[in-house]
C-alpha cells in the first residue's frame, strides 16, 4: 500500500500537464501512486497521460466516458485510491520539491493525524512567485496536533482542497465526496476541518498555484454557474444539521459564507451584470433561511457590505461600493 495517493483531475491543460506530472513523479521519499483522471479532455491530455503511465508504473490513468467536471473527476480518483493519505492537485499547478517527504515526516512525527495543512504560493507568467497572505497562520504558535477549536483561524484560509493531505480512512469515515458545479471544494473542506479530531500544520509552500491570464480559471469567467455557491453552502449546513455536536460553529461558518458570497459578487467578471440583482435576491432568501442565532456581523465596511448583501439591498450595496472607491481615489 503506498503512503500517498496523489489525485490529479485533467481537462484541457496540455500546455501545463507535463510540468504538473513531473512535479509529482520527481518527488523523493515515501511510496506514492499518481492517479490521473482524464475528464474527457478534448486535447492531447489523454494521450500524454497514457505515455506517462507507460513510462512510470506509479501512474494510473482513468479515462472517463464523458466530461463530469472537477469534483466528480476527483471522486473517480478517490474510488480507486489505495494510499494511506490522499492529496489533490489541479493539473495546471505543481507540487514543490520534496513536499511528499516533508509531509510524510510531519505525519509520522505527529501520529498520523486526520489532516495536514500546508501553504501555497501564486505563480505568474512573468516568473513571480508570491506566497499566500496566509503565511502568518502557519507561523503562529500552535500545538503540534489540535482540533479546529484550538485553531479556528484555519477557517480564515482560502478553503481549497489542494493544500492538504487527508488520511484516507478519515475520508471514508466522514463519507466525504465532491458535488458537481462551481465551488465544489466548499462542501468538502468545511466538513473535513470541522470533523477532524486531529490536525497538524506544515509551515511550507507545498503548491505553486498557477495564475493563468488566458481565461483558464473558470471562477474568473462570467457565468450564471457562480450561483452554484448557494447550493454548495446548503450542503455545508446540511452536514451541520447531521452533527448537533458541531452546532457552535454555525455562526462562524455563516460569517465565512457571507464573506464568500460577497467575494463572488464583488469580483469583476464573475456574476454577469444582468444577473446581479437576482443574485442579491437569492442571497437574501438563502441567508434568511440559514442565519443562526448568535451571529454578529463584523465591524467596518465589510460588515456593512455583507449585511446589505444578506438582506438583498442591491442599491445600498452599490452605493457603499461607490463611496469606498471614491474614498480610495481621494486618498491617492
Amino acid at each position: 500500500m503506498p503512503r500517498f495517493s496523489v489525485i490529479v483531475p485533467v481537462y484541457q491543460v496540455q500546455d501545463y500537464l507535463a510540468e504538473c506530472l513531473d512535479s509529482v513523479l520527481g518527488q523523493d521519499g515515501p511510496d506514492f501512486e499518481l492517479i490521473a483522471v482524464d475528464d474527457r479532455s478534448p486535447d492531447r491530455c489523454g494521450a500524454m497521460l497514457d505515455e506517462a503511465a507507460e513510462a512510470d508504473p506509479r501512474v494510473r490513468v482513468l479515462h472517463l466516458p464523458e466530461n463530469v467536471g472537477l469534483g466528480r473527476a476527483r471522486n473517480a480518483g478517490l474510488e480507486v485510491a489505495t494510499g494511506d493519505y490522499v492529496i489533490f492537485l489541479d493539473s495546471d499547478d505543481t507540487l514543490t520539491p520534496d513536499l511528499l517527504k516533508l509531509v510524510d515526516d510531519r505525519l509520522t512525527a505527529t501520529g498520523d493525524p486526520d489532516i495536514l495543512v500546508y501553504d501555497y504560493a501564486r505563480t505568474y507568467v512573468d516568473g513571480r512567485i508570491t506566497r499566500a497572505a496566509s503565511a502568518h497562520v502557519f507561523g503562529a504558535d500552535s500545538p503540534d496536533v489540535f482540533d479546529l477549536a484550538a485553531r479556528p483561524d484555519l477557517l480564515d484560509l482560502l478553503q481549497v482542497v489542494w493544500n492538504k493531505a487527508y488520511r484516507r480512512g478519515f475520508v471514508t469515515e466522514q463519507r466525504l465526496v465532491f458535488p458537481a458545479g462551481y465551488y465544489e471544494d466548499t462542501p468538502w473542506t468545511y466538513p473535513a476541518l470541522l470533523a477532524a479530531a486531529n490536525i497538524t500544520l506544515l509551515d511550507r509552500v507545498g503548491v505553486h498555484y498557477r495564475q493563468r491570464q488566458e481565461g483558464g480559471n473558470i471562477l474568473a469567467t462570467a457565468s450564471r454557474k457562480h450561483f452554484d455557491v448557494f447550493a454548495q453552502y446548503d450542503l455545508v449546513f446540511a452536514f451541520l444539521d447531521r452533527r448537533p455536536d458541531l452546532d457552535r460553529w454555525r455562526p462562524v461558518v455563516y460569517g465565512r459564507m457571507l464573506h464568500h458570497l460577497n467575494t463572488v459578487v464583488s469580483k469583476p467578471g464573475r456574476v454577469p451584470p444582468r444577473d446581479r440583482r437576482e443574485y442579491f435576491r437569492r442571497a437574501a432568501a438563502h441567508c434568511a433561511r440559514l442565519r443562526p442565532a448568535g451571529y454578529r456581523p463584523p465591524s467596518g465596511v465589510d460588515g456593512v457590505r455583507t449585511e446589505l448583501l444578506s438582506h438583498g439591498r442591491y442599491g445600498a450595496y452599490q452605493a457603499v461600493r461607490a463611496l469606498a472607491r471614491a474614498r480610495r481615489l481621494v486618498r491617492r
